[in-house]
């Protein structure tokens, strides 16, 4: 037999609510089994700042192809960044299923 849920009160405002679900189990509210999961494409992965040190001729030759390619320099290293970690991360996960299947 299903659990009957309690009702979710009304509140004033959302520090009246956050102080409420802070102190309460959401399952005795919400049925979770019929949650559908929800896909957030706008939002945008958290950054940090960080001081990098390059040499000028490599900063001077990264600025000409994002030119070339029309992005942000700072954009172009954030993109050929992703692309070695991918990289890196493809040879480590083939590497690791070549080392148990030999």
């Amino acid at each position: 037999m299903p659990q009957r849920l309690t009702d979710i009160p009304v509140f004033e405002n959302e520090d009246e609510e956050r102080a409420f679900w802070a102190t309460q189990d959401s399952t005795e509210f919400i049925n979770w089994d019929n949650a559908e999961e929800t896909v957030l494409p706008k939002l945008k992965p958290s950054t940090r700042t960080i001081s990098l040190r390059l040499p000028e001729f490599m900063l001077d030759q990264l600025r000409v192809i994002a030119n070339k390619r029309d992005v942000p320099y700072q954009s172009l290293i954030k993109m050929f960044l992703q692309e070695r970690i991918d990289e890196e991360l493809r040879r480590s996960l083939t590497g690791s299923v070549e080392k148990i299947s030999e």
